[in-house]
């Protein structure tokens, strides 16, 4: 399946019938804000959300089909606690302390293990993140890594690390695995996430 911006209005109409919202095969503000809603974002943050979603998830492809939009959503939804947390809580536990000093994160200054924490419903790490994708989106992310905690920013941060680790493909073979290697660096929360995968994709039947 091709990554452009085709819209499955069969599936966003499932959704919108799901959701309660008017049926228009629309994929807009009020649509995403419910589905947010829906996946226990709190309200605010649902709105905040939504608007930005129903701007950009076309372009990334994820409208196209059930499993490409169940997939992207499991993740984001375990990965941020249901969207409560934009932030990394920083203890720091011994997997915190472990950023510092990382290379393969880009993270060469001191104090960059915390600095560059996860943030954003992905909850992604490493000043060579930051910086890529920032410049990818347009915005300064490795001089102001704080941006990437206000949601709508977090969730473009998101939709690009998406897309440049292929993503998409792995979601049109409904291969949760390697999609959650990719996010996660190894398996954990497997079942968590294959649990919210399950539910979302009960909404898109």
């Amino acid at each position: 399946m091709a990554d452009d911006h085709t819209i499955d209005t069969a599936l966003v109409e499932r959704l919108q019938k799901k959701l309660g919202v008017p049926i228009d095969g629309n994929a807009g503000r009020i649509t995403f804000t419910a589905f947010f809603a829906k996946l226990d974002a709190p309200r605010a943050r649902a709105e905040e959300l939504g608007l930005c979603a129903a701007v950009h998830l076309p372009a990334y492809g994820l409208l196209a089909s059930a499993s490409r939009l169940s997939q992207f959503s499991a993740q984001l939804v375990h990965e941020s606690g249901s969207f409560r947390y934009m932030e990394e809580i920083w203890g720091p536990t011994p997997t915190q302390r472990g950023y510092e000093g990382r290379e393969d994160l880009g993270n060469t200054q001191p104090g960059d293990g915390l600095r560059y924490k996860g943030r954003g419903p992905i909850q992604s790490t490493g000043r060579e993140n930051y910086r890529t994708f920032g410049r990818r989106m347009g915005i300064d992310l490795e001089r102001h890594p704080e941006l990437a905690a206000i949601p709508s920013i977090g969730l473009i941060f998101s939709l690009e690390y998406w897309k440049a680790k292929g993503l998409n493909r792995f979601a049109d073979r409904d291969d949760i695995e390697t999609i959650t290697r990719r996010i996660n660096g190894g398996l954990n929360g497997f079942e968590d996430r294959k649990m919210h995968l399950r539910r979302i994709r009960s909404w898109l039947a």
